[in-house]
C-alpha cells in the first residue's frame, strides 16, 4: 500500500483557562495542551495541518485566549480553527488574527487548500447556547466552497457533531439543523468525510452518505454512560487526537482516520529477528 497523499491532524476542545486556572478545579488544560503539541512536533511524517474544531477556550475572556496563544506558540505545523460552544467570536477573531475567515465578522468560518486536499471549516456556535447551528449564510458559503472545484476532495471540520451519539446530555447539545447540512454535502460527491468535535470521544458513523467522526480531547472526556444514569461527568482517560491519512485513487480518494493516543509509550518493537524468523 501507498504512503498517504495528505495528513490531517484534528484537536478538539481545549478548554484553555487564563494561566494558572484548572478546568472544573481539577483538569490542567494547559499541560494537557503543551503534551499535545509536543506529540504533534514530534510525529512522523508530520502531519500538513493542524484543525483545531473549537472550545479553544474554557471561558471566554482575553486573558484565556492569550494564554491560548502562549500555548500553541510551539507548535511548528499550520493550523486552522474555527469556534465551539465555550468561545467567543469576537476574542477568538482578535487572538487568532492571522487566520484566513471568510468575512469580516460573524461565523468564523474558512477554507484553505492542504496539498491535494481542501480544508473546509463551519462554524456552528450559537452565541450563549450550548447547542449549534449553521446559519444560512455559513450553509450558502459552504455549498459555494464545495462548488468551486469538481476534482479535489474536501474535508469539513465543524465543533457540533450533525449526528446522535447516545450520550444523552451531550445530544441535546448537538447540531440542531443536521438536515440542512446533510443537503449541502449530498449535492457535492467531493466532500469525503465531516469531522466534529465537542463530546471528548472519538466516535465514527456515516452522515449524507459520507463517514462522519468526533474527536477526543487532549485533556478529560465525557463519561460514555449510554443509558444516562448519570449525571453530566467527564473522566479523566488517556488523551488523544485524530490523524486524517488521504489516499488517491479512483474519484476522490479515500480517508483513514486514525486515533493517536497522547504521551510516550513503549516500542516500538520488532515482530521479527534479523533472519526473518518471527520473534
Amino acid at each position: 500500500m501507498s504512503a498517504p497523499k495528505s495528513l490531517i491532524a484534528q484537536i478538539s476542545d481545549l478548554h484553555i483557562k487564563p494561566a494558572g486556572q484548572l478546568a472544573y478545579n481539577r483538569v490542567d488544560t494547559a499541560l494537557a495542551l503543551r503534551r499535545c503539541v509536543e506529540q504533534l512536533n514530534r510525529f512522523s511524517p508530520r502531519p500538513d495541518l493542524v484543525v483545531i474544531t473549537g472550545d479553544l477556550v474554557d471561558r471566554p475572556s482575553a486573558d484565556a485566549y492569550g494564554h491560548l496563544m502562549e500555548l500553541l506558540a510551539p507548535l511548528e505545523i499550520p493550523l486552522v480553527a474555527t469556534a465551539g460552544n465555550h468561545d467567543d467570536r469576537s476574542l477568538m477573531r482578535a487572538a487568532l488574527a492571522r487566520q484566513p475567515y471568510a468575512t469580516a465578522s460573524g461565523p468564523l468560518n474558512l477554507a484553505v487548500a492542504a496539498g491535494p486536499l481542501d480544508i473546509v471549516l463551519i462554524d456552528s456556535s450559537v452565541p450563549g447556547k450550548d447547542y449549534g447551528t449553521v446559519d444560512a449564510d455559513t450553509i450558502t458559503w459552504l455549498d459555494a466552497q464545495l462548488a468551486t472545484s469538481s476534482m479535489r476532495p474536501a474535508l469539513v471540520f465543524l465543533h457540533h457533531p450533525p449526528f446522535a451519539i447516545g450520550i444523552q446530555h451531550m445530544d441535546i447539545q448537538n447540531l440542531r439543523n443536521a438536515d440542512t447540512l446533510a443537503a449541502v454535502l449530498r449535492s457535492h460527491d467531493r466532500a469525503r468525510l465531516l469531522a466534529a468535535g465537542h463530546v471528548h470521544r472519538a466516535t465514527l458513523t456515516m452522515f449524507a452518505g459520507i463517514a462522519a467522526t468526533t474527536c477526543p480531547a487532549p485533556n478529560h472526556a465525557v463519561a460514555l454512560d449510554l443509558d444516562a444514569r448519570l449525571p453530566p461527568s467527564f473522566n479523566i482517560e488517556p488523551a488523544a487526537f485524530h490523524l486524517h491519512a488521504w489516499f488517491p485513487g479512483e474519484r476522490f480518494g479515500r480517508v483513514v482516520t486514525h486515533f493517536v493516543p497522547i504521551g510516550e509509550f513503549n516500542g516500538p518493537y520488532r515482530f521479527f529477528s534479523s533472519d526473518g524468523t518471527l520473534i
